[in-house]
């Protein structure tokens, strides 16, 4: 396949992260869920150790939720309210954020924007009623890159009210790491030349916080596998051999029409989810390799197993699985609002390490350059300020434009939108989603309907970006 990556990105960097996952020994079971639909949840982030390289192998000195990576499952009911009491036993400042679900403004954990920051030895109260159901996922939104990189990030499922029809459901979160010899994490979350470029991309992959041994499937199931991409930056294009997978849903929101990937191969970039529909075809007492495939052939490797069981093949279900459309407001394309956001800056741009904005951060932090930004309709974003306001209750088509020679995947907070166009062509399956890729010198059309107040961010979800300026604030009011 073609390398969905510029040449630019080291070589040898990513073939380091593809012998660790080729010499990954076998994995854990999937953590213990926490209900998040029988009362208040609490939650606490601290330091603490984890065996991410396996059984045997020295732990690692990560940052939890509750003492888990990755942290606990919340389950919680569609259309149900949660509450969660979020207690900081780190050294720092932390938040939540709830990515994907489309709650009040309040609640959204964007320290400075949505709320203060959870002092050390502080605590905040979280309460929402999810009105989707689907895959989402929780993590910090304050110093983001060094919590969320020592392992600080948890899936967060909305059950529908009725189960679809699968045989299993299955939950990977995917995170990676920069690991030293001696398993620790190598330091310097804010490193200019990642920032820059790809972002910081580690050295090992793991699914559900350790390194995956082969899954056990049985033939004739049909699994729904939950994709989280938990990762800094890491892009992943995953390839099942032998297997057919269906898109099911994207960023939680069920597509109106299943389909099969482009070429097999499923693209996930960070922030994003995917559910597939995952029909195990196989052979009993055979293994096949999902590898991933996104920074090309030379650099792909095994992510994981699928290992059979000997037992006898069940007979696949011809019972189509619906996943019933949310609630999202459909857009009135009639008579929208509408913006142009463009992405500028980054390596290789002509832009240098802090060529903007006298080469810092437009918050007046002056320990950090500003490498990225978002030209509005009045010039450069400038800090949490509003870089557009929206008219609420109106329609909003907005056209994402990437000048840049990099991917970003864009997340908006409090929405989940309609993705129509790309380069000028309509979407050929219509899908919703709350993060959607740019890839470099992409145009990208999305659509929604402005119905929940309050500012609300808008950033890449490359980490490193957001850090160095690819963020600005969408006010609805």
């Amino acid at each position: 396949m073609s390398n969905f990556w510029p040449e630019a990105l080291s070589r040898r960097r990513l073939l380091m992260a593809g012998s660790a996952a080729l010499t990954m020994p076998l994995f854990a079971a999937q953590r213990a869920v926490a209900d998040g639909g029988k009362g208040i949840v609490t939650l606490k982030p601290a330091p603490g150790l984890a065996p991410i390289m396996g059984s045997g192998q020295a732990e690692t000195s990560v940052l939890v939720y509750n003492g888990m990576v990755s942290g606990p499952v919340l389950r919680l009911a569609q259309g149900k309210p949660f509450q969660a009491n979020v207690i900081n036993g780190l050294d720092e400042g932390t938040t939540v954020h709830w990515h994907g679900i489309r709650l009040p403004n309040a609640m959204d954990g964007v320290p400075g924007l949505t709320q203060a920051s959870i002092k050390p030895g502080g605590s905040f109260h979280y309460a929402f009623t999810p009105p989707d159901a689907g895959t989402y996922w929780y993590h910090p939104h304050d110093h983001t890159a060094r919590q969320m990189g020592r392992g600080m990030a948890g899936a967060l499922i909305v059950e529908e009210p009725e189960p679809p029809g699968f045989d299993r459901d299955m939950l990977w979160v995917l995170q990676d790491w920069e690991l030293l010899s001696d398993n620790q994490i190598v330091d310097g979350f804010d490193n200019e030349m990642e920032g820059m470029m790809a972002g910081r991309i580690g050295t090992t992959v793991t699914i559900n916080g350790t390194i995956p041994t082969p899954v056990s499937i049985r033939a004739g199931e049909r699994i729904r596998l939950r994709l989280i991409n938990a990762c800094l930056a890491r892009f992943m294009a995953l390839r099942f051999a032998g297997h057919r997978v269906v898109v099911m849903a994207l960023d939680g929101q069920p597509v109106v029409q299943p389909f099969e990937p482009d070429g097999g191969i499923t693209v996930i970039a960070p922030a994003q989810r995917v559910d597939l529909l995952l029909e195990a075809t196989g052979e009993p007492g055979s293994k096949y390799p999902i590898t991933d495939e996104f920074y090309g052939n030379d650099e792909s490797y095994k992510l994981v197993d699928l290992a059979y069981s000997e037992s006898s093949k069940l007979t696949i279900s011809t019972k189509p699985i619906i996943l019933r459309l949310n609630p999202v407001p459909k857009p009135d394309l009639t008579n929208p609002v509408r913006h142009q956001l463009t992405i500028v800056g980054g390596g290789m741009s002509g832009m240098g390490m802090g060529g903007m904005m006298g080469g810092m951060m437009a918050d007046g932090n002056s320990a950090t350059p500003q490498i990225w930004a978002i030209k509005g309709p009045d010039g450069l974003n400038q800090g949490m300020a509003p870089i557009l306001t929206l008219p609420l209750g109106r329609t909003a088509v907005i056209t994402l434009i990437n000048q840049t020679k990099w991917w970003h995947p864009m997340h908006l907070h409090g929405y989940s939108f309609h993705v129509l166009s790309r380069n000028g062509d309509a979407e050929q399956y219509p899908h919703i989603r709350d993060t959607v890729i740019l890839r470099p010198k992409d145009t990208v059309e999305i659509a929604f309907v402005a119905d929940n107040p309050g500012d609300w961010m808008f950033h890449c979800h490359v980490v490193e970006h957001q850090d160095f300026g690819l963020m600005t604030v969408i006010r609805v009011a």
